[in-house]
């Protein structure tokens, strides 16, 4: 997948796990015993009687196939109709080992849970969200229609944004990237003792830069603690996913209201402008994936 085309929190889609029994936000049902053709993929859950019903007229899914909305008492979910074979437990696990298939997956169920958050407030599903059909998906929303009003009313109103730093030695030192050659073996001392000297410095300033995009992350959020609801600290992206300078040490997701969202990005302007090596991106908005599970105590963390 990629970097900036969805939000930080779904750097790995979850594998699909589990028995046929509706559970948390984002479980995935097997689908390897159901005699139908298709099953029941569900990208998001709003409110029933919101304005998602006529949006999902509008919409392709997954597989190019129409959306619709399946409701249960004050809860409805958009759902679209896919293979059986190609979303059951082992298709599932197959396009998750095929980055282009899996990347193909995940930009659809993204534009769609973008489309429905525009339109209202939506719980994002978690990537390979399948119930064998719309008697499940309505179980599954009677289910957990307490846990689900409960997080729709604590979103509301609210969108994610990411806030990624990033630690380049190289620009800290202020010199284009080059390896050091080994002195070779018939060198005298004098280039010997160059040579060390010449790693000992680029340690140290490896270890500086790391060190200065620590302390400007420590920052963040601190800067932000009263324009946001939440925050989660995500696993630093890595190889293709990070796609910034240098590497990516700090990358967290925040719940922010949204008449909030330029106080936030203000907040931490140019907060690293004075700091060589360091770099601060922010994301979004994106719909709050991040937060798609019930609020606990300690949400804040």
């Amino acid at each position: 997948m990629t970097t900036d085309s969805r939000p930080t929190g779904a750097d790995t889609p979850p594998t699909p796990d589990g028995p046929d029994t509706p559970t948390d936000p984002g479980t995935t049902q097997p689908a390897t015993t159901h005699p139908a053709a298709t099953v029941s993929y569900v990208y998001a859950i709003s409110r029933a009687g919101s304005e998602l019903d006529a949006k999902a007229a509008h919409l392709t899914g997954l597989e190019g196939g129409p959306l619709r909305t399946v409701t249960c008492g004050e809860l409805t979910a958009l759902v679209s109709s896919v293979p059986a074979d190609s979303y059951s437990e082992e298709g599932m696990r197959a396009r998750l080992e095929d980055l282009s298939e899996l990347e193909a997956v995940a930009r659809t169920h993204h534009a769609v849970i973008e489309a429905a958050y525009a339109t209202t407030a939506a719980l994002p599903m978690r990537l390979a969200t399948v119930y064998l059909d719309d008697a499940r998906v309505r179980s599954m929303l009677h289910e957990r229609r307490t846990d689900f009003g409960d997080l729709l009313a604590w979103l509301d109103g609210h969108i994610e944004l990411g806030v990624k730093i990033y630690a380049d030695p190289r620009e800290a030192a202020g010199a284009p990237p080059a390896a050091p050659a080994p002195a070779p073996a018939s060198a005298p001392v004098g280039s010997g003792r160059a040579y060390l000297q010449q790693r000992r410095a680029q340690r140290r300033q490896h270890r500086d830069a790391y060190r200065a995009a620590g302390a400007v992350a420590g920052t963040v959020p601190d800067r932000v603690s009263a324009l946001a609801r939440a925050r989660v600290a995500h696993r630093p992206q890595q190889g293709e996913l990070a796609a910034g300078p240098g590497e990516n040490i700090s990358n967290e997701a925040y719940l922010v209201p949204v008449e909030r969202v330029a106080e936030f990005r203000q907040a931490l302007a140019g907060l690293a402008d004075d700091v060589p090596g360091v770099q601060v991106e922010i994301t979004g908005p994106w719909a709050p994936y991040s937060f798609a599970t019930p609020p606990t105590a300690d949400a804040g963390t």
